[in-house]
C-alpha cells in the first residue's frame, strides 16, 4: 500500500519516458504495463529477445526493462547482442524471478545498468527507471555538445 501511496504523490514520474518491456508472460506484461503507464510512460512491449533487438533497430526507445528467462532468445543473450553488437548504451535493467548473487554478476557484465527482482516493487522500478533514464539522457547530451 505505501509504494502505491508513493506513486500517487510522483504521478507522472515517467511522463513521455518511451520503455521497451521484453517479458514473455503476458500477466506480467500487463502488472509491469499499468505500473509504468500510471506514471506516463509511452510503453512498447516485446515477447522474447529477438523482438526487443529487431524494435530496436527500428525504434529509438529511452529505455528497455529486460526478462531474463524467456523462450527464443532470454534476456542474457539479448543484453548482449544489444551491448556487442549494435553497440547500444541504451539503458537496460534485467528482470528475473529470482534475483541469485551469481545473476546480479552476470548482469552487469554484460552490460545491464540495474536488476530488479520480481514480483517487481511499483516505486523501485519507477524510481530505477526515471534515475536511468535522466543519466542516460545526461550522458547523450554532454557527448553531442
Amino acid at each position: 500500500m505505501h509504494a502505491i501511496f508513493t506513486l500517487e504523490k510522483n504521478h507522472y514520474l515517467l511522463k513521455g519516458i518511451n520503455i521497451l518491456v521484453v517479458e514473455d508472460n503476458l500477466l506480467n506484461q500487463k502488472i509491469v504495463g499499468f505500473i509504468l503507464k500510471k506514471q506516463g510512460a509511452v510503453i512498447t512491449m516485446a515477447m522474447n529477445g529477438r523482438d526487443a533487438i529487431d524494435m530496436l533497430l527500428k525504434v529509438p526507445f529511452d529505455i528497455v526493462l529486460m526478462d531474463l528467462q524467456m523462450p527464443e532468445m532470454d534476456g542474457f543473450t539479448a543484453i548482449e547482442r544489444i551491448r556487442k553488437e549494435m553497440k547500444s548504451d541504451v539503458p537496460i535493467i534485467a528482470l528475473t524471478a529470482g534475483l541469485l548473487v551469481e545473476e546480479i554478476a552476470q548482469c552487469e557484465q554484460i552490460g545491464a545498468n540495474g536488476c530488479m527482482s520480481k514480483p517487481i516493487d511499483p516505486t523501485g522500478l519507477c524510481e530505477m527507471v526515471a534515475k536511468l533514464t535522466k543519466e542516460h539522457r545526461k550522458l547523450s547530451k554532454n557527448n553531442v555538445e
